[in-house]
């Protein structure tokens, strides 16, 4: 079992920036992939970012290229999500997840095995 705690959501202005934190315990990490996932009201869950905990490889969706960075601590089993320059179009509710998952497959929040409880994030325009 991994446990999940996600922090740092919050209310910012647009081209403002926000760093999302998630806490991961219960097992060890080295095969798993850690990603962020985000849902908007009235729409569904979608990709933002993933990281591999054995070598740090990373992949990000293209509405968050540029803007957004993933990385992971791993002396504090926490991966981060570092938000910058951001759009109304960002608010959304954040999702941590993690499972053991190939690459081709990071973006499907399907093949997640533990989810956080999420963080909100608001970005006022």
């Amino acid at each position: 079992q991994v446990q999940l705690v996600e922090s740092g959501g919050g209310l910012v202005q647009t081209g403002g920036s926000l760093r999302l934190s998630c806490a991961a315990s219960g097992r060890t990490f080295f095969s798993l992939v850690m990603g962020w996932f985000r849902q908007a009201p009235g729409k569904e869950r979608e990709f933002v970012a993933a990281i591999r905990w054995s070598d740090g490889g990373t992949y990000y969706a293209d509405s968050v290229k540029g803007r957004f960075a993933i990385s992971r601590d791993t002396a504090k089993d926490t991966v981060y999500l570092q938000m910058n320059s951001l759009k109304p179009e960002d608010t959304a509710v954040y999702y941590c997840g993690a499972g053991i998952i190939f690459s081709q497959s990071v973006a499907s929040g399907r093949e997640y095995s533990y989810w956080g409880q999420g963080t909100q994030v608001t970005v006022s325009s």
